[in-house]
């Protein structure tokens, strides 16, 4: 097969490639008789499917390639890199939930890439993965994965944490895992640059058992030398028992702490939310420019009747024109911190139905009736919102987030219960994430 029958061709910059361990992955795991790479040193970041569409945002082109760009083939044994949700005729009830987390955790990855919040960052991933092996349900690791340990120990905003991860075990054994990982399948090495500081006991990379083996032997912790050392005459003996005092307080000591930080992350866990903790109000979009420093944003100003437009950015410009958002009335999720996206101080999100692998986008769309500043409720769910200082350090929009939906005939819902004023994507676009 000629190279120029590839299915999708891939433009991106030598620069850009070599400094994107993700888009590495992906590349070396897709067959060059599907995917044509074209490097130079200005060329710009693309994706060109066999239909002539193109896309242009980083995040969408690598779910692209691992979804149904490439007809799956990366979302399979060995590979399932958008953990086996991807295909139709494998897909499980809840694997539309599970790509809209997996979209979250690659927004996630671009906050902190772009210098964004990271207090009590490795606290919440080392809860959420307290029962997980991966950030999604998946059988091995997933573009979500690698995105965010990318970001974690190789971008600025990250680089203040490398040295706090082996205080949480969890998120530890997880980034450790996937650097063996990527040295072994793909010969990605994220330790050069970066190395994670090890742990005083770590056995070294985590070891699954899937309960098909025979005669598993499970390693035994390794034995320190004050421990190992055997006691010569009656003096070495008394300062062994004194070592050996001082040894039990310690482990005693840590054992409380880490049942106290163990019942901290259960409780946290344990909190629910509902769709009512979300400011979500009807807005108009007054202005709209394109970003200076960003071909995937837009900046906007959006009346929300409160006493000035708010300004928000959002990665839209793949969708839509500037004169088709002017004017436009949308929904804006408003208990949002205020943070800067580029350089640009962004202080809510434009709510839109995408599908799967986010190559088509539409506007949630109010109804013309509908006073501007006007709250969204859900039928059943009538609390008051959270403030957006809770809603940022309990990652409350994450949770929430995966089941706001569109119905089967466009319309949005929250695990199926509708919303008040009837809210639908601009061209009804059916069974899709609201994000």
């Amino acid at each position: 097969m000629k190279a120029d029958s590839a299915i999708v061709n891939l433009t991106v910059s030598t620069a850009e490639l070599h400094g994107d361990p993700l888009l590495q992955l992906v590349t070396k795991a897709a067959s060059p008789l599907q995917l044509t790479v074209k490097t130079s040193k200005k060329a710009s970041l693309s994706l060109e499917l066999l239909s002539g569409f193109k896309l242009t945002q980083r995040n969408s082109i690598i779910r692209c390639l691992c979804g149904m760009g490439l007809h799956n083939a990366l979302d399979g044994s060995p590979y399932y890199l958008l953990g086996g949700h991807a295909s139709t005729s494998k897909a499980s009830p809840y694997s539309a939930t599970a790509l809209a987390s997996l979209t979250a955790w690659m927004s996630l990855a671009g906050e902190v890439r772009n210098g964004g919040q990271t207090e009590g960052l490795l606290e919440q991933i080392d809860s959420h993965l307290q029962t997980r092996a991966f950030l999604i349900d998946s059988p091995s690791l997933t573009v979500a994965d690698v995105d965010l340990a990318v970001a974690l120990v190789r971008s600025k905003a990250g680089a203040s944490l490398v040295g706090e991860i082996p205080s949480y075990s969890n998120v530890h054994r997880w980034i450790v895992g996937i650097q063996e990982s990527l040295k072994l399948k793909f010969e990605i090495d994220l330790s050069a640059k970066t190395p994670i500081p090890a742990i005083s006991n770590s056995h070294g990379p985590p070891i699954f058992f899937y309960g098909n083996e025979t005669n598993v032997v499970i390693p035994k912790a390794p034995i320190s030398k004050a421990k190992a050392a055997k006691p010569v005459g009656g003096n070495n003996q008394q300062q062994q028992g004194q070592n050996q005092s001082k040894e039990s307080k310690k482990e005693a000591k840590a054992a409380t702490k880490g049942q106290q930080k163990q019942k901290q992350q259960q409780q946290q866990a344990a909190a629910t939310f509902d769709v009512s903790a979300l400011d979500i109000r009807v807005g108009k979009i007054v202005k709209a420019w394109h970003h200076p420093d960003s071909e995937k944003l837009f900046c906007e100003e959006i009346d929300l009747g409160e006493e000035a437009p708010r300004q928000i950015a959002s990665g839209l410009r793949a969708f839509y024109k500037t004169e088709e958002l002017e004017g436009r009335r949308v929904l804006v999720l408003c208990n949002l911190k205020s943070r800067k996206l580029v350089g640009f101080p962004s202080h809510g999100m434009v709510l839109c139905a995408s599908n799967a692998d986010h190559t088509a986008v539409e506007c949630m769309e109010p109804p013309e009736d509908a006073p501007i500043g006007t709250r969204i409720m859900f039928e059943g769910y009538d609390g008051e919102p959270e403030p957006e200082n809770k809603i940022a350090k309990k990652k409350i929009f994450e949770k929430v987030a995966p089941d706001l939906k569109t119905d089967a005939n466009g319309v949005c819902v929250w695990k199926g219960a509708a919303c008040t004023p009837s809210i639908k994507a601009s061209k009804g676009m059916p069974n899709a994430q609201v994000s």
